[in-house]
């Protein structure tokens, strides 16, 4: 096996934001449900970036209050005009269906057809993302400015599906650490052509997976590609038993615009992660970090009362404030490298806090210690400021009493957490610091 070399989680791979874009574009056509074909096409495409490895949960499985549904099956949809003319083709768009669809082949009039027709009427040019997973129905999703112009008369009707037992499918990469403390990184992966929603985070996510596996790790890292919702209760029903390892976690969705970043907070609400990503996220005046609520992507399953596992959820936009969030909006022009990248920078950053907060002692607590003999004082003294390495080591050593952690000292001294961490190695290296007993 080849050796992880240890490296700062924070050194984000040149070009990730243009490998990130390049991935998310790949995943963009496809047609993907909560199950079926399209989430393990999703799977073997991002299995070139990462080595996932494919679970499989049967048709009817029993998932705490819930139960695995029947695969879903596309094959073609379209409505056909009174003049022989196709006026909506599921080959022309993935959101053309209503997701789940049961299948139907009928001759309608207009005003039967409209019943099943979901537009935007106060966003006329585009097409809405509607799904029916667990309740039985049929329908299309085209511009309201289109099925305005449709005339009257009758229409043809098809959406050739069908569901049928098989699997609902997930993908998931182990990497392990020092320790089996493990990191969880979730992203959803049901969502056919909506480009930051979710096609940036599944993209980011196993781009991140890459990056972990090329570095030795103190944590584990879990990344997880699972169909929302459903996917989750899979997994936790299935890992029940080992959830107790995670101590940390990031699901990742809308990564990929220029808005944000937002950042929301674990059920805990000062959980280690809570508390990296506000430090990583203080300098940036657009960055919101908002408080918990139970609705949202997968955090509110891993953060349901019965786990209470600490997993926040990373965002640009805030899902559902954005006028491109579940339309046709959401195209690849509405994401971006440069956000990607940024995005990347964010998480990276957090997890390079989370993989470096340690405790400490300071061995030599009475007074200071003479920083200069150790080569870790300016040799010219009288400055009206302190440099930057010099505080950090004198707050270190000041607050290094087995209680507070580099991260609270970084956050008390306002000092960036690298900054923080690079001077309890140099106090470590010369003796002044030992790890806090059950550190």
């Amino acid at each position: 096996m080849q050796q992880r070399a240890p490296r700062r989680l924070a050194d984000v791979p040149p070009g990730i934001g243009e490998a990130c874009y390049a991935l998310a574009s790949a995943l963009y056509p496809m047609m993907r449900s909560i199950t079926g074909d399209g989430v393990r096409e999703t799977l073997a495409v991002l299995s070139r970036i990462a080595p996932i490895e494919i679970r499989e949960v049967a048709s009817g499985t029993r998932v705490f209050d819930w139960t695995v549904p029947q695969e879903w099956v596309i094959r073609d949809a379209h409505i056909t005009g009174p003049d022989g003319c196709r006026v909506l083709s599921l080959a022309d768009h993935t959101l053309h269906v209503v997701n789940y669809s049961v299948p139907v082949r009928a001759r309608m009039p207009l005003a039967e057809l409209k019943r099943h027709i979901h537009t935007l009427p106060d966003q006329p040019a585009l097409i809405p993302y509607r799904t029916s997973y667990y309740a039985p129905a049929w329908g299309f999703c085209m511009t309201h400015a289109a099925m305005e112009a449709l005339p009257d008369g009758d229409y043809e009707v098809l959406i050739d599906a069908e569901h049928r037992d098989g699997t609902l499918t997930y993908g998931e990469v182990l990497i392990p650490g020092e320790t089996t403390d493990e990191v969880l990184l979730s992203a959803h992966i049901c969502h056919p052509s909506l480009a930051n929603d979710n096609c940036s985070g599944l993209a980011l996510l196993a781009h991140l997976a890459r990056h972990l596996s090329e570095q030795r790790t103190r944590a584990s890292y879990r990344c997880l590609f699972a169909p929302g919702t459903i996917g989750a209760i899979a997994w936790l029903a299935a890992n029940e038993a080992s959830v107790g390892r995670i101590k940390a976690g990031l699901v990742l969705s809308c990564v990929g615009d220029g808005g944000g970043p937002t950042y929301k907070r674990t059920r805990r609400g000062n959980a280690l992660v809570d508390r990296a990503m506000a430090h990583v996220l203080a300098g940036d005046p657009k960055a919101r970090v908002i408080d918990f609520s139970p609705y949202g992507y997968d955090e509110r399953q891993y953060g349901s009362p019965g786990f209470d596992l600490p997993v926040g959820l990373f965002q640009r936009s805030l899902h559902g404030t954005f006028p491109e969030y579940h339309t046709s909006a959401d195209n690849l022009e509405f994401i971006a490298p440069g956000h990607l990248a940024r995005s990347f920078e964010i998480v990276a950053r957090t997890l390079d806090v989370i993989e470096g907060d340690a405790r400490y002692l300071n061995t030599a607590p009475k007074c200071e210690p003479q920083l200069g003999r150790r080569g870790l004082y300016a040799a010219m003294g009288g400055q009206r400021v302190a440099p930057e390495t010099t505080m950090a080591a004198l707050w270190v050593l000041n607050q290094s009493d087995g209680a507070a952690s580099l991260l609270d000292i970084a956050v008390r001294s306002g000092l960036p957490f690298d900054v923080i961490r690079d001077a309890a190695d140099a106090l470590k290296a010369c003796g002044l610091l030992v790890p806090a007993p059950h550190a």
